[in-house]
């Protein structure tokens, strides 16, 4: 095993977060950031920045320069790497050191949006912002990936994805997780950081390709596509820069929100210079100490002595057992590495000819395999610079590993110990329909909504094999668009055939429009947890998050399906609260069975890994409903009565067979099931084809007292395994 793969263990939940630790839960897409006492924390860490307030205009201009002066200093380091091994090295730990950063490029926009926010202008900026930066409407095409691709070209990602496992990755350093740490988890925490967040997102802009990275492109100028990895270029039609678009962001938010919150975005700002500042000084640092390559050897025996110390209990090194000097190495290695450049392992100058990396790594040898390719470039390395006079600066010091400076810490409680909200359920529907809306939510919150989900599924299943189930009983390769197209015929049949026969009346028209107003202004809530930024371009979730941005009207007002709903409801001189309002939900124009379904799609939406396969089902489910028969059904009730097509008219189009939802969402569909096979084998594929299709059922559940009571046992018995666990 090479000290790349060596994995560092999940941190328990009673000891407090190291900038690893933080990171790892933080990119989890279910993750639950905690409140109280840990927000605290996190804003005092907000306020120990070094870089001087002052306005909007003058702070991006600091950051641009700040950019450019940095970029040149690192670059000034590329002189002293003379041979081609030795750029090798600045070339791998620059990557390494960015990668933290960049693999998450604008992922802390992620959670700004939600079902209780959907229809406000600004927030549809900023998800217009982060549909950029993740390459809407193509898998794998979010400026993460765009630097994955770069790692895989250096041969340095086997720990890149998925992104946890980048902690493990004991070739980068604890500094560089810091400052996406801190991001990441005030992602998860939106409603409290939005400005802040907003600030640290215009500061990267400002500051455009890192300068660490502005190294990296002078030495692989085709090796990746920097535009993308470069977080202030535009990718949208307009051709607008990505910068631009984020200041202009930021300014509809302070003049909505006030003078605080342009303080907050200025504090956000400010917080991500200085951060950028100290850790950008750090990799400085380790670039220049690395010129010296006693200093990556001395990282590799500190990482390799535990296990190594088990086997060398005989063999001798200036009169003492090796196993005793690599238990020393654990604190410092230096001294060992002098013993060892005396000892006849080692003929100083020559690495082919020392026995350390011919004869003992070799098939016969006592360490064969014990080193990895990687590992052995770092001795030859070294045993090629010994005996070599020292040139007085950085490559002459014996013990360079001192000169770097010490990783900055998190001054955060405990997870457990952080405190929270209140953590009490929801007492009744139209409570969990009001809390569900926020993205953030306590433990209580998470539980209720878990077993909703498993009772609402529960139901679903009940009876599905004796039910006309539209989703044929097997999966084929042959995927699901000949399905969908009789589906789309079968509709326009029945239209066809009694589609314009007993229409409503007007008085049950307006009735039926009000009450599915909970429903339909929370348009896209099922799939809102592909969001993230590992879901929203993964091969999978690149179409549901694509689905999502055109239900909120792709970042446009006036196309946001939420916004023209209540423009219907106006034409009927029904006014309602704000949708994220107490009032909205307490509202007694609606029934409480107004609630249900809208509740199960709030819950189900906060977990996309764990209940993928059943979110696929209702998705196809959702998206096939009414097309090409109950929306033109609508359309002539609507028409009837003097009321807006435009709701249905809109939805009829956009979730077209052919190249509209309704076929993106068989398409992931068969590309997860295609997926699976392929990883799993065919028998995962049974199991996971039932799930999807309980999803697909779900939307309309049976509703008899058997399907009822098997949606209480499963709730029930979710809710008795949780607290189990």
């Amino acid at each position: 095993m090479s000290a790349a793969s060596v994995a560092t263990p999940a941190e328990p939940t009673t000891t407090t977060p190291t900038p690893r630790t933080v990171y790892l839960r933080a990119t989890d897409a279910e993750a639950g950031i905690p409140g109280g006492r840990l927000l605290d924390e996190i804003r005092a860490e907000l306020l120990r920045t070094t870089v001087p307030d002052d306005t909007l205009d003058a702070l991006i201009d600091r950051a641009a320069q700040w950019s450019t002066g940095e970029a040149g200093r690192l670059g000034d380091l590329t002189g002293h790497f003379p041979t081609e091994t030795d750029r090798a090295v600045l070339v791998r730990r620059t990557a390494l050191g960015c990668a933290p950063l960049a693999l998450h490029s604008g992922a802390w926009l992620q959670w700004l949006s939600s079902s209780g926010n959907g229809d406000d202008p600004t927030v549809l900026r900023m998800l217009a912002l982060y549909a950029h930066d993740v390459g809407v409407g193509n898998p794998h095409a979010s400026r993460g990936d765009a630097y994955l691709a770069l790692l895989r070209h250096l041969k340095l990602s086997e720990n890149a994805v998925p992104a946890g496992r980048l902690v493990g990755d004991q070739r980068v350093d604890d500094g560089h997780f810091f400052l996406p740490a801190l991001l990441l988890a005030m992602s998860r925490r939106p409603e409290d950081f939005t400005p802040e967040i907003l600030g640290a997102d215009l500061c990267l802009r400002a500051v455009g390709l890192l300068p660490a990275l502005t190294l990296l492109r002078a030495e692989l100028p085709t090796a990746a596509d920097w535009d993308i990895i470069d977080p202030a270029t535009g990718r949208g039609e307009s051709g607008e820069s990505a910068l631009a678009l984020c200041r202009a962001t930021v300014d509809s938010l302070v003049a909505a929100e006030g003078p605080a919150v342009a303080e907050a975005v200025r504090l956000g700002f400010r917080w991500a210079l200085s951060g950028l500042t100290q850790w950008s000084e750090r990799l400085f640092s380790e670039l220049d100490t690395a010129r010296n390559p006693a200093f990556e050897m001395a990282e590799l025996m500190r990482l390799r002595s535990r296990e190594g110390a088990v086997y060398h209990q005989t063999f001798q090194l200036d009169g003492r057992p090796l196993a005793d000097w690599l238990r020393e190495c654990a604190t410092d290695p230096y001294p060992m590495l002098d013993a060892l450049s005396r000892s006849r392992l080692i003929k100083p100058g020559r690495p082919e000819k020392s026995p350390l990396v011919t004869g003992l790594v070799g098939e016969r040898g006592r360490m064969f395999r014990v080193f990895s390719p990687e590992d052995l470039a770092v001795v030859r390395r070294w045993i090629g610079f010994l005996g070599a006079p020292a040139d007085g600066d950085a490559r002459g010091d014996r013990n360079p590993h001192r000169a770097l400076p010490a990783p900055p810490r998190l001054a955060l409680p405990s997870w457990a110990a952080a405190g929270q909200e209140s953590d009490r359920a929801p007492a009744d529907l139209r409570e969990a329909y009001h809390q569900l809306l926020r993205r953030t939510g306590s433990p209580a919150l998470r539980r209720w909504a878990t077993a909703y989900v498993h009772g609402w599924l529960g139901r679903s299943r009940h009876g599905i094999d004796r039910s006309e189930m539209p989703l044929p009983a097997r999966w084929t390769p042959r995927g699901l668009r000949g399905w969908l197209a009789e589906m789309h015929d079968r509709h326009s049949e029945e239209f066809e055939r009694d589609g314009t026969q007993d229409l409503p009346e007007r008085a049950a028209l307006v009735d039926a429009t009000v009450q599915q107003a909970p429903l339909t202004l929370i348009d896209g809530a099922w799939i809102q947890g592909f969001t993230d930024y590992a879901h929203a371009s993964s091969q999978t979730g690149h179409s549901l998050f694509d689905t999502y941005w055109d239900e909120l009207g792709n970042g446009e007002a006036h196309l946001n399906h939420p916004l023209i709903y209540r423009e219907v409801l106006d034409e009927m001189d029904v006014d309602l609260p704000p949708t994220a309002s107490r009032e909205f939900a307490q509202w007694e124009g609606f029934r409480d069975a107004s609630f249900e379904l809208p509740v199960y799609w709030l819950s189900i939406g906060r977990f996309p890994q764990t209940f993928l396969p059943e979110v696929l089902g209702l998705n196809l489910a959702m998206e096939l409903s009414g097309v090409g028969g109950s929306y033109r059904r609508a359309r002539l009730a609507l028409k009837q009565y003097g009321f807006s097509t435009r709701f249905v008219d809109i939805h009829n189009t956009v979730d077209n067979v052919a190249t509209g939802h309704s076929a993106w969402a068989a398409d992931a569909i068969d590309t997860y099931l295609s997926s699976l096979t392929a990883s799993q084998g065919e028998g995962a594929l049974a199991p996971a084809w039932e799930r999807i299709r309980t999803g697909y059922r779900s939307l309309n559940p049976p509703s008899g007292f058997l399907a009822r009571k098997a949606g209480r046992r499963a709730a029930h018995l979710a809710s008795r395994s949780k607290a189990d666990r």
